[in-house]
């Protein structure tokens, strides 16, 4: 048994038991992917995978308790490397946050600037994408800190921890006629064209959901994936946008209105998470305890060792 055998029995679990896809992920040939599954199987005694000819279809019920042990076996190989490196050098290395654009763009700036100063030598990959795609991150290993508001929590091999919550609000062209109502009612919202994010991303789900509580349907005539390309799109008077509250800079939107509508839209928790089991750097800590002074290295391991009893 080696470690490129289970990579690939992970692989193949993770790319739908395509062994042609497992092989472009691993540099290796389809013929080397199953050679390895086959001496793997041989070697334990058990069948991992339900085939058809020479086509995997799934794991078989022994395959599905050794995938599992597999993956904690690699994490842990992955974690070993994570404390030599942290022994060898406590201010060097790379941390791998994944988030979405909203935060990368509104949230995290200050951070990021707090965190460089004190770790200069460390490489700081910020990856972009949806919720769905930095959870899979986390639990690929990929990424060692994910940051958004969707998804995440509800991921059972991921932990996450409040960072910080937001509402959504309006906002209009300079001298539109919403700006001289109040109180503000989604009943007067709907009475626009409205541009505000994809499904998926930074509270959408709320957003509908507020509107449905009053069985109200939205002309939604655009939707984008972050606050900037609404934001655009708005000012050319294409429509009212709905947009995270902090995505609005009074100086830098001069053209664009931010209208009272926090009572509008149910409070957004967006959460920090990682991957249960990961050994996590000392920077790693430092940067959660950047976002939110709560969260110390003392009260993250606390927290993981007790999800993980």
């Amino acid at each position: 048994m080696n470690f490129q055998q289970l990579r690939i029995v992970r692989e193949t679990a993770r790319r739908g038991f395509n062994l042609t896809a497992v092989g472009n992920a691993l540099f290796t040939s389809q013929s080397g992917v199953s050679k390895h599954i086959k001496d793997l199987e041989d070697e334990i005694g058990l069948e991992l995978f339900v085939r058809r000819g020479k086509r995997l279809l799934g794991l078989t019920e022994p395959g599905k308790e050794v995938l599992v042990m597999v993956e904690r076996m690699l994490i842990d190989a992955a974690n070993i490397k994570r404390l030599a490196e942290q022994y060898a050098s406590t201010d060097a290395g790379q941390l791998t946050v994944a988030t979405t654009h909203t935060q990368a763009r509104y949230a995290l700036p200050p951070v990021v600037t707090a965190f460089k100063r004190d770790f200069p030598k460390v490489h700081l990959k910020l990856h972009q994408g949806s919720p769905a795609e930095i959870a899979q991150m986390l639990l690929d290993g990929e990424a060692d800190i994910g940051v958004a508001t969707e998804t995440i929590a509800a991921v059972p091999e991921l932990v996450s921890f409040p960072y910080y919550s937001w509402r959504h609000a309006v906002i209009v062209p300079a001298g539109h006629p919403l700006a001289a109502v109040h109180p503000l009612t989604l009943q007067d919202v709907v009475n626009y064209p409205i541009i505000t994010y994809h499904e998926g991303f930074t509270g959408r789900a709320r957003v509908d959901s507020a509107f449905a509580a009053e069985e109200l349907t939205p002309e939604i005539v655009m939707s984008a994936l972050d606050a900037d390309v609404i934001k655009a799109y708005v000012g050319l008077a294409l429509g009212i946008g709905i947009v995270a509250s902090m995505a609005y800079d009074a100086e830098r939107d001069a053209d664009l209105t931010l209208l009272e509508s926090a009572h509008l839209f149910p409070e957004n928790i967006t959460r920090i998470a990682v991957r249960r089991g990961q050994y996590l750097r000392g920077f790693a800590y430092r940067f959660m305890e950047l976002c939110s002074p709560e969260l110390t290295e003392e009260k993250i391991v606390t927290s993981l060792a007790i999800d993980a009893g």
